[in-house]
């Protein structure tokens, strides 16, 4: 700084050893500026990410600060505000998984273009759960399922089925099973384009309901229980 100081006087027309001149002020003003615009008195200067960084910490404290002030209990309350949306925030994450990259009317179709048997789905989905591929293990139980419905002529062969259509026609057939079929196509939908990861458990219902809509019959239209159908033969009487 020194150095400068000399370089300014002379710049302004004194000497090392006079006494300084008066200099006017817009002159001054910019040999000074020239003088101070030497690339030797920047080389110590902040680069330009570091510059942006700076600024940028400055006006989050700013903001901070303003928010902390209009906020009640200072800084102690906005902590917990944001403590309070991030839990929020979280929760919500955790309810309903990643979003999906998918438009959301679209639906998960149950099988691809290649047909295959319920056994060989059923083999496959069995396989991946041996391995611990949850996700696969669930889409091929319910296409197990499906194609099961499917081979016993109690669901028509139709391509392009989503799980959600599947699970209300087979509902209607197997009226007991109604709300474990759609638990089922909730759960194929949610791994397929929902983004979500399913487990063992998720697996495990698919694998037993698949289980037990084998040793189920349909309940055909026109079919009635004998106490149903008593108490409208005795009604009639």
């Amino acid at each position: 700084m020194w150095r400068a100081a000399d370089r300014l006087r002379l710049a302004a027309g004194g000497s090392g050893d006079e006494p300084p001149v008066t200099v006017p002020r817009d002159p001054a003003r910019e040999a000074a500026r020239r003088e101070l615009s030497r690339r030797m008195y920047h080389e110590n200067d902040p680069g330009l990410f570091q510059r942006a960084l700076n600024a940028f910490w400055d006006w989050l404290d700013r903001l901070l600060g303003a928010a902390a002030s209009a906020t009640p209990g200072g800084t102690a309350g906005l902590v917990a505000v944001v403590l309070f949306v991030v839990a929020v925030l979280a929760a919500l994450w955790w309810r309903l998984g990643t979003p999906s990259r998918r438009p959301a009317s679209s639906a998960a179709v149950l099988f691809d273009e290649r047909p295959r048997s319920a056994a060989e789905h059923r083999a496959t989905s069995e396989a991946h759960a041996a391995q611990g591929h949850w996700n696969q293990a669930v889409q091929e139980r319910m296409r197990a399922i499906v194609r099961s419905l499917e081979e016993r002529a109690l669901l028509d062969v139709r391509p392009g089925r989503t799980a959600d259509e599947a699970a209300a026609e087979a509902g209607r057939v197997l009226p007991a099973h109604t709300g474990r079929l759609r638990t089922a196509a909730r759960a194929f939908d949610d791994v397929t384009y929902g983004g979500r990861r399913a487990g063992e458990q998720a697996y495990d219902r698919l694998a037993a309901l698949d289980h037990d809509l084998e040793r189920t019959r349909p309940a055909l239209a026109g079919s009635t229980t004998g106490p149903a159908r008593d108490a409208r033969r005795g009604a009639a009487e």
